[in-house]
């Protein structure tokens, strides 16, 4: 991370900065920054891929049927929309919602760190490829990657579905979506141990999951 980012104290401050940024192409198309919403000193972190067409006209995180469908999923564990803070991996709206290309997720990664480090959360919730693959340095994908609490960075990622997943897939999706959940509720709560079997562990000819540096590790 440069030392200008290194240097903001606050979440205001580093939104601010967020909100005039053209580091990537995806600030010639912008509504709004979507810079992130929530409680500033979280428990948990949700991290999701990109704005939507109305997060992009909001300027806030996950507002359409995919919001309501993760909020109504943390009330089931018990956990209310302000209870968490949400952010994505870009802060703005690729075209057409296609997929962040590698260039834009680079330009957003100090963004999404210093949110990390300020807000320091216990856990952090990986919505999706995207997120997963980046937070974990891994390339394997988010199908392999569920199910399991990582230890990582002095702390626990959970990799789950993306909700706009589960609207496709239905009820399994979404029961497996309740299950990661639940083990965020288990790390909250003090009941989970983490002890990954090595059979479940990603395997070659993929990257293994690195659990210690991910995010944090590259400028």
């Amino acid at each position: 991370m440069t030392a200008s980012f290194e240097a903001i104290e606050t979440l205001d401050e580093l939104e601010a900065i967020a909100l005039t940024c053209t580091r990537c192409g995806l600030a010639e198309g912008r509504t709004n920054v979507v810079f992130g919403a929530g409680d500033p000193i979280a428990d948990v972190m949700i991290v999701g891929e990109a704005p939507g067409q109305q997060e992009d006209e909001q300027g806030l995180p996950f507002v359409g049927r995919s919001g309501q469908l993760l909020e109504q999923l943390l009330g089931e564990i018990d956990l209310q929309r302000n209870d968490v803070y949400i952010a994505n991996v870009v802060k703005c709206r690729p075209p057409r919602n296609r997929d962040p290309r590698e260039d834009e997720i680079e330009a957003c990664k100090p963004y999404l760190r210093r949110q990390m480090e300020l807000i320091d959360p216990k856990v952090v919730i990986t919505l999706g490829n995207f997120s997963s693959k980046l937070l974990l340095r891994t390339a394997t994908g988010i199908t392999r990657l569920r199910g399991i609490a990582y230890e990582w960075w002095g702390r626990y990622l959970v990799p789950t579905f993306h909700p706009a997943a589960a609207l496709r897939g239905g009820e399994r999706v979404t029961n497996d979506i309740r299950h990661d959940l639940g083990l965020v509720r288990q790390i909250l709560d003090g009941r989970l141990s983490v002890d990954i079997p090595e059979t479940q562990q990603p395997q070659a000819p993929e990257p293994a999951v690195d659990t210690q540096l991910g995010l944090f590790e590259s400028t």
